[in-house]
């Protein structure tokens, strides 16, 4: 009896031992993949972790879909760029900041719960975005990015019951935008920004913009140095290959997004403290004309007081530019003044050279011409060039007197023979006129005349009485002060003639 007693006990233990295995193992059954029957009286919460519970979804597989020949085809996602802020391109770094929020939209049949009939969004911030598969996007040419705010307060998820998923996060990113500054101030920048996919290709993953209005900017957004002209977007594909590692070490063809904002320097800042300020700096440059050119103090500092100021002026324009090697607008401006200021320079060297001469300058004629040729290559003064045809001339045409005094010496002797003695003197007999000799310089003759005491003029050389003076003389003095009173014309027009030029390849351009 006791044997069959401890054989009942064991068999009941078993059944007991069996029966509470089955039940715990259907339990845990039911834990691991829960049932969607009562899907439609559940909370958002209970609903998404039943929807993306690991038995019916995993979120490191992207969402498939199939066309009629049984094909996986790439999923589509739709992408939207709202811009908050657009931050003044830094021309030393080649940069710009964007404040804007990014939208991403596509389709995931797993998360779908209209068939449970419920058609309310539901909506979570980030940790319902953990939950799901997310497309993997970056910015190409970014230097720096992070979500604007808490990562919880900028990451707005939305499911839809048609499993439609839309993730929009608020972001900051500090781009790169390659810029040319040749017609610097008056230059106009295109600056981009491009966004790829990072793991998926083009057979996985395929990146397009929303049809309607996919690019939009904040209407109260400003710029100060800028002005939007235009923006326009594209669609492009990246290739990728084992020496180009744009996306690691996957090779393939990359789905990219990209859009352009045409960006236009506004040239009211550099005229207002740029343009006039070097007019009117190389202007009183002019003062120094008006200076006598013995001045040398005044006008020395006047030169170069300019000349610092207008090179402080420039500096502090270009001082947040990079250091490119290409010609830019406003260094043709910078050289084109810089020459004015450095010829009133060189203007007062010469005349102040010319005013410390000590010999008249003989000038053929009173023009520009003959004045710049004589100060630059002195000649010789005539005086010396024809000193002995003059005195030649002289002995020659004076030598009357001569034969004046021989003739009467010999008609006082009652001879006519000259007498030898009374040569060597000059005996004046009372009846006989008095004559002057006067000689007056040509080129290279002398003139000379006779005047008797009763003032009539005997013409030596007939040939030559009506001649004018071919020569003018100017002391130094008066060439400087003349040289000044043209530069006081010269320099004004030729600036002007310099601006016409500069400001007409500046529309040009």
């Amino acid at each position: 009896m006791m044997n069959l007693h401890l054989s009942q006990t064991f068999w009941i233990t078993l059944i007991l031992v069996l029966s509470i295995w089955t039940s715990v193992g259907v339990q845990a059954e039911e834990e691991e993949c829960p049932s969607m029957a009562d899907a439609g009286s559940l909370q958002q919460t209970q609903l998404i972790q039943r929807l993306t519970h690991v038995c019916r979804y995993d979120r490191l597989e992207r969402p498939f879909e199939y066309d009629s020949d049984g094909k996986r085809l790439p999923i589509v996602v739709k992408t939207r760029i709202y811009v908050y802020f657009l931050q003044n391109l830094n021309s030393d770094l080649l940069q710009f900041k964007m404040h804007a929020l990014l939208q991403l939209r596509f389709q995931d049949k797993r998360l779908a719960y209209k068939a449970f009939n419920r058609s309310d969004n539901i909506l979570g911030q980030k940790h319902l975005s953990e939950r799901l598969w997310l497309p993997h996007i970056f910015f190409a040419n970014e230097r720096e990015s992070s979500i604007l705010g808490t990562d919880e307060k900028d990451v707005l998820t939305s499911l839809s019951p048609e499993g439609n998923v839309i993730i929009s996060t608020r972001m900051q990113a500090s781009l790169y935008c390659w810029m040319n500054f040749q017609k610097f101030p008056f230059d106009q920048q295109f600056c981009s920004t491009v966004l790829e996919s990072w793991m998926y290709n083009t057979s996985d993953l395929i990146l397009e913009w929303e049809p309607h209005t996919p690019i939009s900017f904040d209407p109260e957004m400003r710029l100060t140095e800028y002005n939007m002209a235009q923006f326009w977007h594209n669609t492009t594909i990246v290739e990728s290959d084992g020496d180009n590692l744009r996306h690691g070490a996957f090779a393939g063809n990359y789905s990219s997004l990209s859009f352009t904002v045409n960006l236009k320097r506004e040239i009211g800042f550099y005229l207002l403290d740029y343009y006039l300020p070097s007019m009117m700096i190389v202007a009183i440059s002019w003062v120094s004309f008006w200076l006598q050119a013995d001045a040398s103090p005044p006008r020395i500092m006047l030169g170069t007081s300019t000349m610092l100021s207008f090179i402080t002026l420039s500096s502090s324009q270009s001082k947040n530019l990079p250091k490119v090697s290409y010609i830019k607008v406003s260094e043709v401006w910078f050289l084109g003044c810089t020459f004015f200021i450095f010829g009133s320079l060189v203007e007062f060297a010469f005349v102040n050279t010319i005013w410390r001469r000590k010999e008249n300058i003989e000038l053929k004629k009173v023009n520009s011409k003959y004045i710049i040729k004589s100060t630059l290559t002195p000649r010789p003064a005539r005086r010396q060039i024809g000193g002995s045809l003059s005195n030649e001339s002289r002995a020659r045409s004076c030598s009357s007197l001569d034969n004046i005094v021989s003739s009467t010496e010999s008609v006082r002797n009652g001879n006519g023979t000259v007498n030898q003695g009374f040569n060597n003197y000059l005996t004046v007999h009372p009846n006989l006129p008095i004559i002057r000799t006067e000689c007056a310089e040509a080129d290279t003759v002398s003139i000379c005349s006779a005047r008797t005491n009763n003032d009539h003029i005997v013409d030596v050389d007939k040939d030559k009485k009506d001649s004018p003076p071919t020569f003018t003389t100017m002391t130094p003095q008066e060439i400087a002060m003349w040289i000044d009173r043209r530069s006081r014309f010269l320099f004004p027009a030729m600036f002007l003639a310099f601006n016409a030029l500069y400001w007409t390849f500046v529309y040009v351009l």
